[in-house]
């Protein structure tokens, strides 16, 4: 499956409202927002919306934001956050990034937190495909995700490895459950599924973006920009 398998989605409405509203992820949206340089009268894409974490200050700047979101629950909710604030350019869509429900060359910009890292490799690689495919020439993507391997191949993956357990052995007997059971959802390709730095840099390359730049950040995550060429000159994916 391209998509994370026995993940509830529509029960997870609360958590993921408690994480839009926490420092870490206001910083990421702050950082991500800054490299997507929205203009007035821009059309926006908002992949794995949420709650709305990126969607609702974008929609401040932009004509319209298309917010797509695989649950149901979650749209419903970013809907009636986006009435609250009066903010008549939100349009809530339930679909997946692996297939956008838009037409060729019909968005600005595109933006997204934390979501790719719940696709299987193959299915990031469609996702890509799918941006590109939206995006106008020369139309930017910006998005921070989950960027380590679970391998301990380099100096960051295993301080970000080592981080997390000590973070959950803390935590005690309810720590040390949760961290073997991730051990055994890993083990059977049921847990998150990140991909490191180069590998989105090399991913973003193929699938036809130019001005890559992939940041990685002091914790687990990594900022990502990149641009679909211009004109008649641009690079086709694979």
């Amino acid at each position: 499956m391209m998509l994370i398998a026995n993940k509830d989605w529509d029960n997870y409405v609360v958590n993921a409202e408690e994480l839009a509203r926490s420092p870490g992820f206001l910083s990421l949206r702050d950082r991500i927002l800054d490299r997507a340089r929205i203009a007035e009268g821009e059309c926006v894409l908002d992949c794995g919306a949420g709650t709305g974490l990126l969607t609702l200050p974008a929609a401040t700047l932009a004509e319209r934001v298309w917010a797509v979101d695989i649950s149901a629950a979650m749209c419903s909710y970013l809907e009636t956050k986006a009435a609250s604030a009066g903010l008549g350019n939100v349009e809530p869509v339930v679909a997946s990034v692996i297939s956008l429900p838009l037409i060729d060359r019909s968005v600005d910009v595109a933006v997204s937190n934390y979501c790719f890292h719940h696709l299987s490799d193959r299915g990031k690689l469609q996702s890509l495909a799918e941006i590109h495919r939206v995006l106008k020439p020369g139309g930017r993507l910006a998005f921070a995700d989950m960027m380590f391997s679970v391998g301990v191949g380099s100096e960051r993956d295993r301080a970000v490895l080592a981080s997390k357990v000590r973070s959950m052995m803390a935590k005690g007997p309810a720590g040390v459950w949760r961290l073997a059971r991730n051990a055994g959802r890993y083990a059977t390709r049921r847990w998150e599924q990140p991909a490191d730095p180069r590998w989105w840099r090399e991913a973003l390359a193929a699938a036809g973006f130019v001005e890559v730049e992939v940041e990685p950040l002091e914790h687990e995550g990594a900022l990502a920009v990149a641009r679909r060429p211009d004109g008649d000159g641009e690079v086709r994916p694979a």
